[in-house]
């Protein structure tokens, strides 16, 4: 059976599960492709099960709408304070010359990146809708190395499901499959407008995933791991959003 035959059976048979039988049916077929959220324990469970499995098999290859430069929002609304803690103030003193990318986990050749190293790699830049949940919105030009790319040199394990992304802020983690974090436009990004990322909009290192709510782009992020399993980070849910409520997955 083909890719698109396989994929629009089960889209089709969550389709008919979710009107028929429900959610929890529909979450029963999504469990047999391997399409549960990490998330799918909660009150909400199925219905975010049944988002997940239906948008990754609807939407895995999809790309984010990009924009003109002339509809750049001016200025872009920064969200949150910086971080007040003595270790972010002293690599800002530096200008993040010893700001430094921990990739671990999975993966053949755990690395650590100077913001210069990443620089060095092909860049590529995009002008996305960044929206937040809480309403506002803004479109903006990132520049940055393709997750894709450094996943490529450290050499991400063939049996490797997910990414899990840390910021120096340390409440402050999140994690994308690996549809996401292979996607082209999700970027671990360093450029804003034209110029170096801002630390009102989470400078110097922002991991970028535009078809993604604002809160999964987390800010200041210092460490990727690589992973076949999210059990064992924060409460097993996935990240920090959904231990406050929110769904891990936020897909638009």
């Amino acid at each position: 059976m083909s890719n698109l035959s396989r994929r629009k059976l089960i889209t089709t048979g969550l389709t008919a599960t979710a009107g028929a039988s429900g959610l929890a049916a529909a979450a029963r077929l999504a469990d047999r492709y391997g399409l549960i959220p990490p998330d799918h324990g909660s009150i909400y469970g199925a219905g975010e099960t049944l988002t997940y499995a239906s948008q990754r098999l609807l939407t895995r290859h999809s790309l984010a709408r990009e924009f003109p430069r002339s509809q750049i929002s001016k200025p872009p609304f920064a969200n949150g304070r910086p971080p007040k803690d003595e270790d972010f103030k002293r690599l800002q003193a530096r200008g993040f010359a010893d700001w430094r990318l921990t990739v671990d986990g999975m993966v053949a050749r755990p690395a650590s990146f100077s913001l210069g190293e990443l620089r060095s790699y092909p860049s590529r830049s995009q002008i996305t809708h960044l929206a937040c949940e809480e309403g506002w919105s803004f479109i903006a030009e990132w520049t940055g190395v393709p997750l894709s790319h450094v996943l490529n040199i450290v050499g991400a394990l063939p049996q490797a499901r997910y990414v899990v992304y840390f910021s120096i802020q340390r409440r402050w983690w999140d994690s994308v499959d690996m549809a996401d974090a292979l996607h082209p436009q999700t970027l671990v990004t360093y450029g804003m407008n034209g110029g170096e990322l801002p630390v009102g909009h989470g400078g110097p290192l922002r991991l970028r995933v535009p078809r993604q709510l604002g809160y999964k782009n987390v800010k200041y992020v210092t460490r990727l791991t690589v992973t076949d399993s999210l059990k064992e980070f924060g409460k097993g849910l996935g990240s920090a959003a959904p231990e406050g409520g929110y769904a891990w997955y936020a897909g638009i």
